[in-house]
């Protein structure tokens, strides 16, 4: 029971926020087969913010373009809450090329990953996004 114990205590926590029901069920299904990781989703901004202030996840993966709020009203409405400002966020957008890496600190982003993904490295791009290591 121990290890058990200890493997969920260790276990990353992932909120996808995106629109495309499709996206939210690939890269759940990546982060969870090959990292290990727990994934929760939100197809909605709105629903997002709820759920990272009652889930507490460890870290955000945030599609830009979304319907009603985008992912940068999205992110100044998360860095504006105490509760929830300190998730780091990673873009997952079709526009990640277009965002210059020097621009991450500033939109308060750990990283952008471009949609489409190769959904064998979306695990690894994450890991090193967020500095995290993968179970081996």
């Amino acid at each position: 029971m121990d290890n058990n114990t200890e493997v969920a205590a260790t276990t990353k926590r992932i909120l996808i926020v995106d629109d495309e029901s499709h996206i939210i069920e690939v890269v759940r299904t990546c982060l969870e087969m090959l990292g290990g990781w727990d994934v929760i989703s939100a197809t909605s901004g709105r629903e997002g913010l709820v759920k990272a202030q009652v889930e507490c996840p460890d870290a955000i993966l945030l599609d830009v373009m979304m319907p009603e709020m985008d992912g940068f009203v999205f992110l100044r409405q998360l860095h504006s809450n105490p509760a929830i400002q300190n998730i780091p966020v990673i873009l997952l957008t079709a526009k990640a090329r277009m965002i210059d890496p020097e621009e991450f600190p500033t939109l308060g982003i750990q990283g952008a990953i471009a949609k489409p993904f190769h959904p064998i490295a979306l695990t690894n791009e994450v890991a090193k996004a967020f500095g995290w290591s993968l179970a081996e």
